[in-house]
């Protein structure tokens, strides 16, 4: 199984929007699809429409009780796509895996016992914390959404200086998958810079897909779908698929054969 982390640690680029409707396409194509709700807030399981009353057992089961994945896992609407949602039980994890031997590597171990599944993404949450940790720890490369404003690039060069700690001390085999640019908006100069410095200092790690601002984006969650489903024709879902037609296209060789 390919796994992937979703990350970024600044909040509002996009992330958990960027995990779903990916995850949809990839789905659509016939990957059997994992997504992994590690943020506490249980977006990504709202918008892929699990409600609260509904999540019996969640990722803080993965990672304090190290229950089986098919245990903690849901079906969702979208064919070939399952998810294990997050609950507000996550929002302890960090407090209790501080005393715990192998804190950084839970996730990591129940996800190797998954055999049916091709690939995985993780929505992490808006941090460097320990949730964050496990994710890229068990991951094989990091998508990282990023929002075309200033501040980004700030926060782009200390997530990228916590990817290469992660490599040195926890997962060397950690890759970066890429970069993507969200909420891209052709009207404001400040969007063209900012996607222009990126591509200056990353090249080829920068998708050459952009997310623009998009209403259908916004609402879709609200209806408990993805935007790919919600509106498959609007700008966003256009900008999404065309963006996982070239992230299938990074995926190894042999891992995109099988």
């Amino acid at each position: 199984m390919i796994t992937i982390a979703v990350a970024n640690q600044k909040g509002g680029v996009g992330k958990t929007t960027t995990a779903i409707n990916i995850a949809t396409a990839l789905a659509a194509t016939g990957w059997k699809t994992l997504l992994v709700d590690l943020d506490p807030q249980g977006n990504c399981s709202t918008g892929i429409g699990i409600s609260a009353g509904d999540r019996e057992r969640s990722s803080y089961d993965l990672l304090i009780d190290q229950a089986a994945v098919a245990d903690c896992m849901m079906t969702t609407r979208i064919p070939g796509l399952d998810i294990v949602p997050a609950t507000v039980d996550l929002s302890g994890a960090e407090v209790e895996l501080v005393s715990v031997e192998d804190r950084t590597h839970r996730l990591r171990k129940v996800l190797n016992g998954d055999t049916g599944h091709d690939i995985c993404l993780i929505d992490c949450p808006p941090s460097l914390g320990l949730l964050t940790l496990n994710a890229l720890t068990a991951a094989d490369s990091i998508l990282v959404p990023l929002q075309c404003e200033f501040f980004a690039l700030e926060g782009l060069s200390q997530l990228l200086q916590t990817v290469e700690r992660v490599q040195e001390r926890f997962n060397s085999d950690l890759g970066i998958l890429g970069i993507v640019l969200t909420m891209y908006d052709r009207r404001n100069r400040l969007t063209d810079q900012v996607a222009d410095d990126v591509r200056s200092c990353l090249r080829d790690l920068v998708f050459e897909s952009v997310i623009p601002r998009n209403v259908r984006l916004s609402e879709a969650p609200s209806h408990g779908l993805p935007a790919l489903i919600y509106d498959h024709a609007c700008p966003g879902s256009q900008a999404y698929m065309k963006l996982a037609r070239e992230l299938i296209g990074r995926l190894p060789e042999r891992r995109k054969a099988a």
